[in-house]
């Protein structure tokens, strides 16, 4: 059995062009593929913690071959429950929307909590980081307002959505990584009509991984 984790980071629910995409996307896949389980994940919804004082040392501890205090161990936990969430996925679908051109707030904070040492990736002092979820699979979701690729930058905004999210994935391992995106979803003459297209990019999209 295939598992697929959900990421949702929009707050806006069904109302959100990113989340609808990914919806059908997966909607898609599963109708060819019964065998694949999704894990929704709804980051605004979740209760994330905050990455804390405790959190931070726990993750200098690791790093620096030491024992974690009482309060360190307890952060650490919460940390190694989070990521091993993510860890047990064979495949990634993330519904971003870009916000002011990164990736919303939560979606950071869920980030900064999984991404440690150990248990996303490793560091060698003589040759730098190495990921440890190599054969893994991540399909990006991506809407933004103003932006998009065939628009001049900045006077349209700057790309660093899909350029963080490509950058925390390498570092993690996961070097598969496919693209939907429907760009801009304001600035354009026919929304309704490119978000339809979207929605055919996306059932394309999930047949051809169908076949993989």
């Amino acid at each position: 059995m295939t598992k697929i984790l959900f990421i949702q980071a929009s707050p806006r629910g069904k109302e959100s062009h990113s989340i609808q995409l990914a919806q059908i996307y997966l909607d898609a896949l599963r109708a060819t593929n019964p065998d694949v389980e999704v894990d929704s994940l709804e980051l605004s919804t979740a209760g994330l913690p905050a990455f804390d004082g405790d959190k931070a040392a726990a993750k200098l501890n690791i790093m620096t071959g030491q024992a974690h205090d009482a309060g360190q161990k307890s952060a650490w936990n919460q940390i190694v429950e989070l990521a091993n969430r993510f860890i047990s996925a064979d495949r990634y679908v993330l519904a971003v929307p870009m916000w002011n051109g990164g990736v919303p707030y939560h979606l950071k904070q869920y980030i900064d909590l999984i991404h440690q040492p150990g248990l996303l990736f490793g560091l060698k002092p003589e040759s730098g980081y190495y990921g440890l979820l190599e054969g893994r699979h991540a399909t990006l979701v991506l809407t933004s307002g103003a932006y998009a690729q065939h628009l001049p930058s900045p006077a349209f905004g700057e790309d660093h959505h899909s350029t963080y999210l490509r950058s925390w994935l390498n570092q993690a391992g996961i070097t598969a990584i496919d693209e939907l995106r429907f760009q801009p979803t304001l600035l354009t003459a026919d929304p309704k009509g490119d978000l339809a297209q979207a929605k055919v990019a996306a059932r394309q999209l999930a047949a051809l991984h169908g076949r993989v």
